[in-house]
């Protein structure tokens, strides 16, 4: 019962401008995880970045089930297993980011180009749902949360992964 589990994994790219390069960006995600992405608009207008408010600058996509641990596998090894400790926050979740979507086994398309993607994963123990659900909704226990510790130890017996406690630099 308290086995921790992969809820969900987001795929983000964020382009910082709309137009084409959005457009490519967002077919690469719908190769790489067969759904069509949802895309992010600008908060603000940053002149110097020259995006405006509520312009398409980004897309991502939600993934679920063993879908998400092919694609949370695939991007662990560009990274070689290894995450550092800020990578994963105190509720238990954690995310990373590859600088060239063509390490996940996409074949290079000049057309298209290279994207740099952050992956996000959600982890939960089963009876999450009761925190969400509509009818006869209460609180997840204290004991049942997962903490950053739990998370750690997850990636570490999962994926026989290696947390650093320095900065990243790579």
């Amino acid at each position: 019962m308290r086995d921790i589990r992969v809820s969900k994994m987001v795929l983000n790219i964020c382009v910082g401008e709309s137009g084409d390069r959005l457009q490519k960006a967002a077919k690469v995600l719908e190769q790489l995880s067969g759904q069509s992405p949802l895309y992010g608009k600008a908060r603000y207008t940053v002149r110097s970045f020259s995006i405006r408010r509520n312009e398409k600058i980004s897309c991502h996509v939600t993934v679920r089930g063993e879908k998400a641990m092919q694609l949370l596998d695939a991007g662990l090894k560009v990274r070689e297993y290894e995450l550092i400790r800020k990578n994963f926050s105190q509720s238990g979740n954690f995310g990373f980011g590859i600088s060239e979507h063509i390490d996940l086994g996409i074949k290079y398309d000049p057309s298209t180009g290279i994207y740099g993607m952050d992956f996000y994963v959600c982890l939960e123990r089963p009876g999450f749902r009761v925190a969400r659900r509509r009818h006869a909704t209460n609180k997840v226990g204290v004991q049942h949360k997962v903490t950053k510790e739990d998370a750690i130890k997850w990636f570490q017996t999962k994926f026989e992964g290696v947390v650093l406690n320095k900065a990243y630099t790579g």
